[in-house]
């Protein structure tokens, strides 16, 4: 007697707990081929599953099913039928047949409806060893599927000498379909996508009518091997007379325990991992020993099971562990726009005091001028009574002056001030993006590792970007955006131009979507002209491989005077130099 393994499945109102105990007698292998096998199973429910059991309504009579609509399940690229065999009524059956896969495979099963439970007696006939379907997978597994596209795990299905199988099991579910799937060990949790096998509706099978249809998902095959060859699987370094000699059992076990380590389960799944090592280590300690099959089957499979539940934990472990990194990210994304915000309220706030005191000042300027001349002219006046016309004549002249004078000044403040106002916006930008002052306007430079490799389509760092130059932009109304595409000299000439003009474009869209007037904006795709550095070295191409966005507007005035070292060098101020910014592939070579 070996204890096989404990089952649970979960519902949304009730829970399933029932343990199969399994009796092997096994005899001579060499001479009689595959041991014959006794499944006993015993199925224990909890008092609610009675409870409801009993409220649910009674069906009508069994009908033939040649009449009946069955249930259609989709199962990824074909669908297999199910039926909802009624409760505690008699027996009945369904043939298999053999998918792709598997085209000369078949067999049939007898569903007995008892008190609590169906009864499942299946054979199947051709069925290939499992490894046919590569190296990974080394047994059968049958499984219920329900219309609700839940997979459940009937047991594993192991084929004799001559391909032929016979098994025995037991389901606490009412309506199924059944199909077998090549697995690498029997303890999985959700079916391959290596269907061999689907049952089949017979005109005589029994069942109650109440179509419906699901979907249910399916591991895709080399999911297990996606952090482990399939050739470096403990199975699989074995020669044809080594594996002989192993049971299946332990080579699934080892299989399992390795794809567990290669998923990453020491780091978030370390216990479940360590009980599934244990009992690997207890098999391969009773097959030195020359223990009984039933012994190290015992271990084996309880191996098998761990290392499956270390599996699913690690891999949920490691999904929860991403969407806290992301959070994380996003957090911090989001303080330090809030930061930036601030900081540019405050700006914003010091330059609105420094001109209304700018204002006042003139005022009062003014204020004290005029003052002043009225003071002297009344006192002239006093004075000389004969010289009125003379004096009215003099302040005349002086106040004409004076006005000159403030006119002049109000100009001078109104380039003074464009001047403040173009420094501003390029300190802003500067903040963003690299951006020099040239004759031509602002160059706000984008190097193409914003970019997705030899792609138009723009990094989520680049749309970050972006979205604050569109928010600066925005601050202007009156600023015209000319947006230049470049690349290097490598490729053809049409190649270039064309991914110069898409990647002009994305940036264009993608302003005007966050706001941005599409009036102000216009794109062009200039290929490899204009290089700003030497094609012939790697760091020259990557500077020529570029989005200039050119910014002009009244607001901003005309450049008058740039220092000649920023010319020269336009990458020595603003952001970081391309090469650094983030990691690039050569897009042509």
């Amino acid at each position: 007697m070996s204890l096989n393994t404990a089952l649970q499945r979960h519902g949304n109102t009730r829970t399933f707990n029932f343990i199969c105990l399994e009796e092997l007698e096994k005899t001579d292998w060499t001479n009689r081929g595959w041991s014959m096998r006794r499944l006993v199973i015993v199925a224990s429910l909890s008092l609610w599953t009675l409870v409801l059991a009993a409220q649910e309504v009674q069906p009508r009579d069994v009908t033939s099913m040649q009449n009946t609509p069955v249930y259609r399940v989709n199962v990824v690229a074909r669908s297999v039928q199910a039926v909802n065999y009624r409760h505690r009524n008699g027996s009945t059956r369904v043939d298999f047949r053999g998918t792709s896969l598997m085209p000369d495979g078949g067999g049939e099963a007898k569903v007995d409806s008892k008190a609590g439970r169906l009864e499942i007696t299946a054979e199947f006939q051709n069925v290939r060893n499992a490894n046919y379907y590569g190296p990974e997978y080394l047994t059968y597994v049958l499984w219920a599927i329900t219309p609700e596209g839940r997979p459940v795990n009937l047991g594993e299905v192991i084929p004799n000498e001559k391909h032929e199988v016979r098994t025995r099991v037991t389901a606490n579910l009412q309506a199924f379909g059944m199909i077998v799937t090549a697995e690498p060990y029997f303890a999985v949790t959700r079916p391959s996508n290596m269907t061999v096998l689907e049952n089949e509706i017979r005109k005589d099978t029994k069942g109650w009518e109440q179509p419906v249809s699901a979907k249910y998902e399916a591991t895709e095959k080399g999911e297990y091997t996606v952090d482990l060859a399939s050739d470096q699987l403990p199975a699989s370094r074995l020669d044809r007379e080594e594996a002989r000699r192993v049971p299946l059992t332990l080579l699934e076990a080892r299989n399992a325990v390795a794809i567990a380590k290669a998923t990453g389960a020491q780091e978030f799944a370390p216990e479940a991992l360590a009980r599934a090592q244990d009992s690997l280590d207890r098999g391969e300690d009773y097959l030195k020993r020359k223990q009984s099959s039933s012994s190290i089957g015992t271990v084996a499979r309880g191996a098998a099971q761990a290392a499956e539940d270390a599996r699913i934990l690690t891999i949920r472990r490691k999904a929860d562990a991403e969407v806290a990194a992301r959070q994380k990210a996003a957090e911090e994304q989001t303080r330090a726009a809030q930061q930036q915000s601030v900081i540019e309220q405050g700006r914003a706030q010091d330059a609105r005091e420094q001109t209304l005191r700018a204002q006042q000042e003139r005022q009062a300027a003014e204020q004290a001028k005029a003052e002043a001349i009225q003071a002297r002219q009344q006192a002239e006046a006093a004075r000389q009574a004969a010289l009125t016309q003379q004096q009215a004549l003099a302040a005349q002249t002086q106040t004409a002056q004076a006005q000159a004078q403030t006119a002049e000044q109000r100009a001078r403040a109104a380039e003074q001030e464009k001047e403040q106002m173009r420094e501003r916006l390029m300190t802003q930008l500067n903040q963003v993006l690299q951006t020099r002052d040239t004759a031509r306007g602002l160059i706000v430079n984008m190097s193409d590792v914003l970019f997705d490799l030899n792609q138009a389509t723009l990094k989520p760092g680049a749309r970050v970007r972006l979205a604050k130059v569109a928010g600066i932009i925005q601050a202007y109304p009156d600023l015209k955006l000319q947006i230049e595409g470049y690349t290097d000299s490598t490729g053809t000439l049409e190649h270039n131009q064309e991914l110069s003009e898409r990647r002009a474009a994305a940036v264009r869209d993608f302003l005007t979507a966050q706001g941005v007037s599409p009036n102000n904006v216009s794109a062009q795709g200039l290929g490899p002209a204009n290089p700003v550095a030497s094609n012939s070295t790697a760091q020259g191409r990557q500077m020529n491989r570029r989005v200039d966005l050119v910014v002009n507007g009244e607001s901003i005035a005309a450049r008058q005077r740039v220092p000649a070292n920023q010319e020269a060098n336009p990458g020595a101020m603003g952001s970081p130099s391309p090469t650094t910014s983030e990691p690039r592939q050569p897009e042509q070579r």
